[in-house]
């Protein structure tokens, strides 16, 4: 009896396993079937590089704008050695960046610039989906941006905006339009100095930081020829490798006393420990790289990890804030309704925003919101790469491929949002209270911050800081056009997408 029952769930265990291999073979069969998404035609070897080259490449989002309305919302361009997905629907954004995260999670494999760049990967921007991303990121949102920690730097924020408020009085006194970036600029990054190494620097020390940041970031376009031709366009363009060698040696020689000095300053922390507010830096001393015998960081790594920290939390902060203050100076009806919503939140005789009131201002909330959906810094989040073959809207993603997402389109989608070019705050205010989504968790609707598992960590931090930059400024200064220069909301790109005309306003104290 045990034998014909053995035998029987031994037949019945057989005609199983063969059931589940028919299906995987047969889903292979159909998966081998279907083709990459649609796109224009490819030249061998150096692929749609030449097809691109036809327009400017600062056109590349016009282009592919043109290409989905012909080939649908998920294109192909053959860009180098492998294809380049773009993504411009909604629902396929989700399917892949929340449905599939961890399929799409990855990063393009690094060339040689981006390896000096960002210190061999041992950043959290382009660092593979693995052990090493986690740590460091990990690192940050648990040490730096968590809300204890970033309401530690209230009093960073209230030097900041105290120094950014005597800089715009000289203009009301000189009776003088302000160009708010340059202003904006310059503020961000000294909060951002602050924070990263821990010290109130002079504004000479700052500049220089500013200065060699500013210029790795502008002349990163002119080294984009060693990410097509690698180790021959080191030998071609030899003069241009030494100049990317020598700015990558100059950043480091401006940061990595900053550095050191801030460790024999934490290493200090026990004379006056209420005095030591943690900065990001002091977090990386200690670090251990797991994957490499629990090393600690090399101060060139730490030189890469705070230049991304400045970068990254600089130019978006500072270009979202001016497209934001150019509605609201193009749109006095806005920011009246702001100022009294302000008001309103604010205790009576209290002369500055307290960080806690920013919470009572939902229109506040609205106005940031729209002006990440009308203005998105960045047109494209960084690339993405998958893992594995995955099958997306009936074509394939081939391991390796890299997918890029069109941001702003999905913003502006009328599917979405209804008049998607007009400033219109009202449409984040809901009346059932409900707080919009922006991490894409529900639904992608907009992703100014990329989504899923590559979201920017950097998300509440720029938030808080929009918000309470927008309220103190529409608080103090009633902003206004300048007379016969109307706010021209044109484009161009640079690091970010900024204001092709940056914006001029005359500025008149608010009677309190």
């Amino acid at each position: 009896m045990e034998f014909w029952l053995v035998l029987i769930l031994s037949l019945c265990l057989c005609a199983a396993l063969k059931l589940v291999v028919d299906v995987v073979s047969h889903n292979k069969s159909n998966q081998s079937k279907l083709s990459l998404p649609p796109g224009p035609p490819k030249v061998p070897i150096i692929g749609s590089f030449l097809w691109l080259q036809r327009s400017s490449f600062s056109q590349i989002e016009q282009i592919l704008n043109n290409l989905r309305h012909k080939y649908g919302p998920i294109v192909t361009l053959h860009i180098g050695s492998r294809p380049s997905i773009f993504i411009t629907n909604h629902s396929l954004a989700h399917q892949a960046l929340i449905e599939n995260g961890a399929t799409f999670a990855d990063r393009p494999p690094g060339m040689s610039i981006s390896r000096i760049i960002n210190g061999n990967h041992h950043n959290i921007n382009s660092a593979p989906y693995g052990p090493i991303w986690r740590l460091l990121r990990r690192n940050l949102t648990s040490e730096v941006l968590h809300h204890s920690r970033v309401k530690s730097f209230a009093q960073a924020r209230k030097w900041v905006l105290e120094m950014l408020t005597e800089r715009l009085k000289h203009h009301v006194e000189s009776e003088e339009p302000v160009r708010v970036m340059d202003h904006f600029q310059y503020t961000m990054f000294s909060l951002l100095v602050l924070m990263c190494l821990g010290e109130k620097l002079d504004e000479k020390v700052i500049r220089e930081i500013e200065e060699i940041q500013r210029t790795m970031l502008v002349n990163g376009r002119r080294f984009r020829v060693f990410l097509f031709f690698g180790k021959l366009g080191k030998m071609v363009f030899r003069k241009r490798w030494h100049q990317l060698l020598e700015m990558r040696r100059r950043q480091e020689s401006v940061l990595i006393p900053l550095i050191q000095a801030r460790r024999e300053r934490k290493e200090k922390k026990r004379e006056n420990p209420d005095e030591f507010v943690v900065s990001y830096v002091d977090t990386l001393f200690d670090l251990q790289i797991p994957d490499e015998g629990g090393r600690k960081l090399s101060e060139e790594e730490m030189v890469t990890l705070c230049s991304e920290f400045l970068s990254a939390g600089t130019d978006t902060t500072s270009t979202a804030l001016q497209w934001i203050m150019a509605n609201l100076v193009k749109h006095q009806e806005i920011q009246e309704k702001l100022y009294y919503g302000i008001e309103g939140a604010v205790s009576s005789g209290e002369k500055k925003i307290k960080e806690e009131d920013l919470q009572k201002i939902p229109y506040l909330k609205a106005i940031v919101l729209e002006g990440l959906r009308r203005h998105p810094p960045g047109h494209f989040v960084l690339p993405h790469t998958v893992t594995e073959d995955i099958v997306l809207d009936g074509h394939v993603i081939p391991k390796n491929a890299t997918v890029n997402f069109m941001v702003a389109e999905m913003g502006w989608d009328p599917k979405v949002w209804e008049d998607p070019m007009e400033f219109r705050p009202e449409r984040f205010l809901s009346n059932d209270g409900e707080v919009f989504d922006i991490t894409g968790s529900r639904d992608i609707k907009m992703m100014p911050f990329g989504a899923g598992r590559r979201i920017c960590p950097g998300l509440g931090l720029a938030l808080h800081h929009l918000e309470y930059f927008v309220a103190n400024l529409v608080r103090d200064f009633k902003w206004r056009t300048v007379e016969g220069d109307d706010v021209d909301l044109s484009e161009k790109q640079e690091f970010t997408v900024v204001m092709k005309n940056p914006l001029r306003a005359y500025i008149a104290p608010r009677v309190k």
